[in-house]
Formats: C-alpha cells, sequence, structure tokens
C-alpha cells in the first residue's frame, strides 16, 4: 500500500503555488503512479463538456479518449459525485475496458474550489480488488489538498 502521508506531503509540497489545472493534474498522475505496485494505470478524464469526460495526463498504457458520464466507472463517478470502488470491473454493468488486463479499479471525483467536478481520478489494477476504503479517504485528501485550496 501506497505512504499515503509521505505522498501527500511530497504532491503538496510540488504542487505549492501551482494553479495551472493540467500541471497539477500531471504531477498527481506521476507520483501516485509510481508510489504502489498496485497501481497499473493512473490518470485523469476532465469534465470538457456538458456530460463528457477527456482524457486527461496520466501514467501508464493507452487511455480511452472520451467517456460519456452515461458509461463506465468512470462516467459513474462523475455522473454521481461519489467515490466508485469496483473489486471486479468484469461485475460493474457497462464497464469500459480500456485495458483487457485491468481487474479492479477506483475512480474518485476532482472538485475545485467551489466545489464543482471538474475530473475524475482513475486508478486501476491487474488486480481484483485491489482498493479498499483506506485508499479512497486517502486519495480523496490529497485530491482535496490539490485541486479545492
Amino acid at each position: 500500500m501506497a505512504d499515503y502521508v509521505t505522498l501527500a506531503k511530497t504532491i503538496s509540497s510540488l504542487t505549492e503555488g501551482e494553479t495551472d489545472t493540467v500541471a497539477l493534474m500531471a504531477t498527481v498522475a506521476c507520483e501516485l503512479h509510481h508510489s504502489d505496485d498496485r497501481f497499473d494505470w493512473t490518470g485523469f478524464y476532465r469534465v470538457t463538456a456538458p456530460e463528457l469526460l477527456k482524457i486527461g495526463p496520466y501514467q501508464g498504457g493507452h487511455g480511452c479518449l472520451v467517456i460519456p458520464f452515461s458509461r463506465g466507472v468512470c462516467g459513474a463517478a462523475a455522473r454521481t459525485g461519489q467515490v466508485q470502488l469496483v473489486p471486479d470491473v468484469d461485475a460493474f454493468p457497462g464497464h469500459i475496458a480500456c485495458a483487457s488486463s485491468t481487474r479492479s479499479e477506483i475512480v474518485l471525483p476532482v472538485r475545485d474550489a467551489r466545489g464543482d467536478i471538474i475530473a475524475v481520478l482513475d486508478i486501476d489494477s491487474d488486480q481484483p480488488d485491489a482498493f479498499t476504503e483506506a485508499d479512497a479517504t486517502a486519495l480523496e485528501a490529497i485530491l482535496t489538498d490539490t485541486f479545492a485550496r
């Protein structure tokens, strides 16, 4: 499991004073991706139009370019504003398989200082049931500290 305390401090230090959302996303994706062997694909899908996500900064293999809010795990997180903790992607109705190796996934909404959803953070693993509520809590804190300040 990632050392979230150290990771949060590192990300906070690296992003201090930065306001560009894409720069923040690129830094967070890189730091998260290299912090934990469970993380096979780590990245952001940005809200670019009503009910539409487009690929943002990421680490790992290619991602899907466009995801409507009505489809997949990322769409569900954007649509509901709730963390999606998926222990088995094959059991998630409407899962979009951007990579056939993905077995489990966690997706978190990313909110700006006004509370608007500006993106989702998507982390995929090739391990089944790789993510826990503890991951969700720690990742939510990092996202809030980085994007909602």
